[in-house]
């Protein structure tokens, strides 16, 4: 079990997965741990529902943490540092899991030799399948890359990169929970109007999704190699996939990634 004190500025979805993943990991204790949020409401239902410290103080937060992870949205990060920038000193570990904010515009509003590391994770952490991805600031050391890693590692796959993949990883995973929601959506949406139960048709849909990414990840195959093992001449399969070629199905995913990535970089830009 970690043995620093973790705080979170920002106790929303994100913040919250990631709570829950960690002491799901039995990597730290509900002891060990509090999460601020200016909602009341919210503070009282991860307290009830996790047991976790809550406040609506983010300064108790920094007072209380050894490693202070910063689960905000990017607007409000410049407003939160000049409130914190006292407060937080060369014993805090900042982890910042906005998207798009460069780790040089939060070392500039902190204190001179602050550590800094910038993690871009998604919500699959919550069930311990997350796909993250970190850099570090000029000042963060190589034991506060391992902490990250260690605390990323455990509830999901984590890569060390330079900052400058960390847009592109941003648009891919940090925004692609949704793109395959929406997509397990369609079809379970498909099987429903060629009738199936749509409990059923879901469940297929999911769990035909979780599958193929295992495939992926435990075959060592490229994905269009196991795509052509489904693929029978004049078969099903590739009556359906010309159907989505035929709607651009491949240049609709890419655009979107490229189209979220770009969007990251544009709120490290506006600061």
């Amino acid at each position: 079990m970690l043995k620093e004190m973790i705080g979170f500025i920002g106790g929303g979805k994100m913040g919250e997965a990631l709570c829950r993943g960690i002491i799901e990991a039995g990597l730290s204790d509900t002891n060990h741990i509090m999460v601020s949020d200016t909602l009341m409401e919210r503070c009282k239902y991860l307290t009830a529902d996790i047991g976790i410290k809550t406040t609506q103080n983010n300064k108790e937060v920094v007072t209380f943490a050894d490693v202070v992870i910063l689960a905000i949205k990017p607007q409000l990060m410049n407003d939160v540092l000049n409130q914190l920038k006292n407060d937080i000193t060369n014993r805090h570990l900042v982890v910042s899991i906005a998207a798009g904010i460069p780790i040089r515009f939060i070392e500039s509003r902190l204190k001179e030799g602050t550590r800094v590391i910038r993690v871009m994770p998604n919500t699959p952490c919550l069930v311990a399948s997350s796909a993250t991805a970190f850099a570090s600031g000029k000042y963060a050391t190589e034991t506060d890359a391992i902490f990250v890693h260690t605390v990323f590692n455990a509830v999901g796959k984590v890569f060390r990169l330079d900052e400058k993949y960390l847009d592109a990883v941003t648009g891919l995973s940090g925004s692609g929970p949704a793109y395959v929601y929406m997509f397990i959506e369609a079809l379970s949406d498909g099987g429903v109007k060629m009738g199936l139960p749509r409990d059923v048709s879901t469940t297929l849909a999911a769990q035909t999704v979780l599958g193929a990414a295992k495939m992926v990840l435990e075959s060592g195959q490229h994905p269009a190699q196991l795509k052509d093992a489904v693929t029978s001449p004049g078969g099903t399969t590739v009556e359906g996939i010309s159907k989505l070629e035929d709607c651009k199905f491949r240049s609709a995913i890419i655009n979107a990634v490229e189209a979220a990535t770009l969007k990251s970089k544009k709120l490290g830009e506006v600061l």
